[in-house]
């Protein structure tokens, strides 16, 4: 369905963003990875999805908590790939504590990634966009971009940003060819998560598994992790035909969280 079309995914060289880019390669789009990691891993992650689905995937370890190299970025991608037709912004970074105690170094390291980086990037790719009559802007939002916990300053501020930016963007683009959406996928279980469920379980005395359930028991009805399969799968959806007129919609992939 998509064979033709070019994708930026950042912050996908695992978690989400690695789901996101397997189900739109598997489409026919072509690919350019960004993230941190290992080199050689990413080399191999790579070279390895290039090889299975047939389509061009790049990779560019760019900084999104620097303007400058997202500009580089976008540059690179639309240069390798021939151009930019789908823009997902799912790179991430958190920290937890009270706002008495979150320290200033870290709201500004989560505002400058899960949040700023978005709008530098969407600066740049929608005269690309534009260009072409043709775009997908998707942001990667949270739950939390649409209610609040505790100990999550930082990260509940630049997700409920994300969602408005995405909003202004959708009414921007109106007609345009271009639509603008965010997901906000309950708790999935990647290597962001992972941390919260050790510590979880920790403060209960329990295994990793159990403080996992006890997790999804407070919050998530359905009991369930959403799996980075559904949300690359309703990337692909939003890339689709069927998808021309959702723009501006902030989705729920929460197991029924937000219905609360």
């Amino acid at each position: 369905m998509l064979t033709g079309k070019n994708a930026l995914v950042t912050g996908s060289t695992s978690g989400i963003g690695w789901g996101i880019v397997r189900a739109l390669a598997a489409q026919g789009c072509n690919i350019m990875l960004n993230g941190f990691g290992d080199p050689a891993a990413i080399e191999a992650k790579r070279s390895r999805l290039s090889a299975e689905s047939g389509v061009t995937v790049g990779y560019c370890s760019a900084d999104l908590a620097h303007p400058g190299e997202i500009a580089g970025l976008i540059e690179t991608t639309a240069r390798e790939l021939g151009g930019i037709d789908i823009l997902v912004n799912n790179a991430g970074i958190q920290h937890t504590a009270t706002v008495e105690e979150f320290p200033a170094e870290r709201w500004d390291a989560i505002i400058a990634v899960n949040l700023s980086s978005a709008f530098h990037a969407i600066q740049h790719a929608l005269p690309l966009m534009k260009k072409n009559g043709w775009g997908r802007i998707i942001n990667t939002a949270s739950v939390h971009g649409l209610v609040a916990s505790v100990n999550k300053a930082a990260y509940v501020t630049a997700k409920h940003g994300l969602v408005g930016l995405t909003k202004v963007v959708a009414l921007e683009t109106a007609g345009t060819g271009i639509t603008s959406n965010a997901l906000c996928p309950g708790w999935v279980r990647t290597e962001l998560v992972e941390p919260q469920i050790v510590a979880r379980a920790e403060a209960l005395g329990v295994d990793v598994e159990e403080g996992g359930r006890h997790m999804l028991a407070e919050k998530q009805p359905s009991r369930q992790f959403v799996t980075v399969e559904q949300l690359g799968g309703l990337v692909v959806f939003l890339c689709s035909p069927s998808a021309d007129q959702i723009t501006g919609a902030a989705l729920p992939v929460d197991g029924g969280w937000t219905a609360q």
